[in-house]
């Protein structure tokens, strides 16, 4: 990970709180965070829990590329995603917002799956 994302989260290794992290690159949401997730398990991603940048909404737009692609191919404002025990979440939360992340926010949740990402509204 990015120096910065490894300052951020470096409290929340130190306190075993972290169950993995996924570096959003190329691949986006759909590609990169699956990799993290055990056999049987999946990620449910609220697109109503962040700001999608307006680069994204332009690049779609004039390339006329569909929403799937878009969230497989970029990371759409989303960097690095933290996975946690539920029941860590808001600890683990203000522990990145004081580390200097005040823009980081719960996008989902891990739900029963084969591997995959859900997007809802």
């Amino acid at each position: 990970p990015h120096l910065s994302y490894m300052h951020t989260v470096r409290p929340l290794l130190d306190r075993d709180l972290i169950k993995g992290m996924a570096h959003i690159t190329g691949g986006g949401i759909t590609e990169n965070l699956p990799r993290v997730l055990p056999e049987g398990r999946a990620a449910s991603i609220s697109l109503a829990s962040w700001k999608i940048p307006a680069l994204f909404k332009l690049l779609q737009d004039r390339g006329r590329i569909p929403t799937d692609e878009m969230f497989r191919a970029f990371n759409m404002g989303i960097g690095m995603i933290v996975v946690c025990a539920s029941e860590n979440a808001d600890v683990a939360l203000e522990s990145i917002r004081e580390a200097g992340d005040e823009n980081a926010t719960i996008i989902g949740r891990v739900v029963a799956g084969d591997r995959d990402v859900r997007y809802t509204p």
